[in-house]
């Protein structure tokens, strides 16, 4: 065991800014976003290598969805058995190669497999990153969340952006590789570093099971109602310029870069401004800022309007879902690792499924009546707005 890192979270006290298993946990989340960014720019090869068209993609995505929502609630179990250091170790070592792995798989049902272990690590690490990421928060006693999420925004953008470069230059096995040891590195250098948690005694010997309080459903309910509009930008936001704001291909393009720009920026800032007016009230004008963008871009009359409305609505978005993620880990007489289970389960469920019938919707609609309808949610995310408190290392607002 590492005495080192074995931190008493009521006992302890603010360090500096960046101790060690800070830096640690934001290496994680560098990682995970990392190896979601790299994915990306593989797609169309993985495509076309398999030879398979649209809608098969579309399942295997599915399948990558799937995996993550049924490891997600397991984790969160070993959490509470393991403490959060193990299993988030575990599953870094598991996710680092499955990039690799994807490339050398021969057919599509081998592909499936792929994928429901790539989608499946992917959201088990990240549930049990998010519950170090809270058990440090504890230990430094002030809000470290936001930085945590800018830095997976950080990662998806180097992955990203570096991938296609990559395959380009070298190859799409070359990428892999290179992937999987940038992933290693990563994680050896954070090893070391890693908050080691408890596990929680009063949990550790239960059978794993769902949390039957109101608290933690209510909580994911603000991480669903914050990551459905997140994931409507994403997939239908640049289709909505093009097609019915007559954007053209490169304006279209610049709506997501805008919201995820301006959400990048204020995670970073984001534990500051929680620190200094706390988890309701940022959480209260963050989502006032959202609903105002979504509508402005929904209502627009042209694509540089919109695109500002985006824009708005990143700076809301950034920080909803880490400070319901921070609340979610420090409920009241619940493991962190259970109430985070169920936060990004609920959370991710909206990002990954609710696009899906929003495309379908969006057939006879249009995405304008969408854009301008889903902030409604955010009525809903301000009506609970006040189980924020649960966020704040303090417990006060």
């Amino acid at each position: 065991m590492d005495q080192r890192n074995l931190l008493q979270p009521q006992a302890a006290v603010r360090s500096g800014y960046m101790p060690k298993t800070r830096l640690a946990v934001s290496l994680l989340f560098l990682m995970n976003g990392f190896v979601t960014g790299s994915w990306a720019p593989k797609i169309p090869e993985f495509k076309e290598r398999l030879g398979i068209g649209e809608s098969v993609l579309g399942l295997l995505i599915l399948a990558f969805g799937i995996g993550s929502l049924v490891l997600m609630p397991i984790a969160g179990g070993f959490i509470a058995r393991l403490g959060s250091q193990k299993v988030v170790k575990v599953t870094a070592i598991i996710l680092s190669p499955l990039l690799l792995l994807l490339t050398l798989l021969p057919n599509v049902w081998t592909a499936v497999i792929g994928m429901f272990l790539l989608g499946g690590f992917v959201g088990a690490m990240d549930v049990a990153m998010n519950a170090n990421a809270v058990e440090v928060e504890k230990s430094m006693r002030r809000a470290i969340m936001s930085s945590c999420h800018a830095y997976w925004s950080l990662g998806g953008l180097i992955g990203s952006a570096s991938g296609g470069v990559i395959m380009a230059q070298f190859g799409v096995l070359p990428h892999a590789i290179l992937v999987t040891l940038f992933c290693l590195v990563v994680l050896a250098v954070a090893w070391p570093m890693i908050l080691h948690d408890r596990p929680h005694p009063d949990v550790a010997k239960e059978k794993l099971r769902l949390p039957m309080t109101p608290l933690p459903w209510l909580v994911g309910l603000v991480a669903l109602f914050s990551m459905v509009p997140e994931g409507s930008v994403l997939d239908w936001g640049a289709l909505y310029l093009r097609n019915e704001l007559g954007a053209s291909v490169a304006l279209s393009g610049f709506g997501f870069a805008a919201f995820s720009a301006t959400m990048a920026i204020m995670r970073f800032a984001g534990d500051h401004v929680r620190d200094r007016f706390g988890g309701v009230t940022t959480l209260r004008v963050c989502t006032l800022a959202a609903l105002v963008g979504l509508v402005l871009a929904g209502l627009a009359p042209n694509a540089p309007l919109a695109i500002f409305g985006f824009a708005l609505a990143g700076v809301g978005i950034s920080n909803m879902v880490p400070i319901a993620f921070s609340a979610a880990g420090n409920m009241p007489g619940l493991a962190p690792g259970i109430g985070l289970s169920v936060a990004t389960f609920m959370g991710y469920s909206g990002m990954l499924f609710a696009p899906s019938l929003i495309g379908f919707i969006a057939e006879h609609t249009g995405f304008s009546i969408i854009f301008t309808c889903i902030p409604a949610l955010f009525i809903v995310v301000l009506l609970l707005s006040h189980h924020a408190v649960h966020a704040d290392p303090k417990g006060h607002d």
